[in-house]
């Protein structure tokens, strides 16, 4: 049905609701109709893999994408042993409980403004505060951090509606809705994180499109510096990588 149904990875799926079913005892059926309606299959099943890591996800909160996993791979790489990292809008606290399990050392921290993402996140052992981007973070880490990473709602508003049929019948546009050119709430992070980071601390976020080219002037003002625009394996832009130096 699923493979009918035009689901890429149908077999796989499948496999997945079998399982769930067969673990929770609920009919087959009502798991296969869920998903055929267009719930995300973590929803369904409770849980999804995040490089390599299976991560709980409540019905409702933001499903972690596997284009995020270069993102955070790269985190981890500019996150010391004993270092400070901060998540934004952490969701389910996927590349939070990556960073911790790779620098088990550091002391990671993470923040969210969805109330059943805050409890996702702490379900998954996340050190999450309910709040506004760096608004409820301890305030003990301000300029200690050597790593901002986030997946920040980032989708500019009139392409919305391009996004695939069933993101905004079950998710959220808060997790999406970045504003008429989709770089207002990146444009905060890059205002806002340099009195958290130490110098030489790495900011990293996930953006497309042309916003790497909208962010320039910012990252400058802002005193960051070795910009590195991200892509993926076709050449699609997936993020930055801009490292804190003295201000011009």
């Amino acid at each position: 049905m699923l493979s009918g149904a035009g689901f890429v990875a149908a077999e796989d799926e499948a496999q997945e609701l079998l399982d769930c079913a067969a673990l929770r005892g609920e009919p087959l059926g009502a798991l296969v109709e869920r998903r055929l309606s267009g719930e995300p299959l973590a929803w369904i099943t409770g849980q999804t893999l995040f490089c390599g890591l299976e991560i709980h996800v409540d019905r409702g909160v933001y499903v972690p994408r596997w284009q995020s996993e270069p993102l955070a791979r790269r985190a981890v790489e500019r996150l010391p042993g004993t270092g400070i990292a901060i998540d934004l809008c952490t969701g389910s606290g996927a590349i939070a409980t990556m960073l911790a399990s790779s620098r088990p050392d550091a002391r990671v921290v993470a923040s969210e403004i969805d109330g059943r993402a805050v409890e996702c996140a702490a379900g998954n052992g996340v050190e999450v505060y309910g709040g506004d981007l760096f608004d409820p973070l301890p305030p003990a880490i301000t300029g200690l951090v050597d790593v901002v990473v986030g997946v920040v709602p980032y989708v500019p508003t009139p392409a919305l509606p391009m996004l695939p049929r069933d993101t905004f019948e079950f998710e959220s546009e808060l997790a999406y809705d970045g504003g008429p050119d989709g770089a207002r709430v990146l444009r905060r992070v890059v205002a806002e994180s340099p009195s958290l980071l130490r110098l030489g601390g790495a900011l990293l976020l996930e953006l497309g499109g042309d916003q790497a080219d909208v962010l320039t002037h910012d990252l400058s003002r802002f005193g960051f510096r070795d910009v590195t625009v991200l892509e993926d394996e076709d050449g699609d832009v997936r993020g930055i990588e801009a490292t804190l130096g003295e201000r011009k």
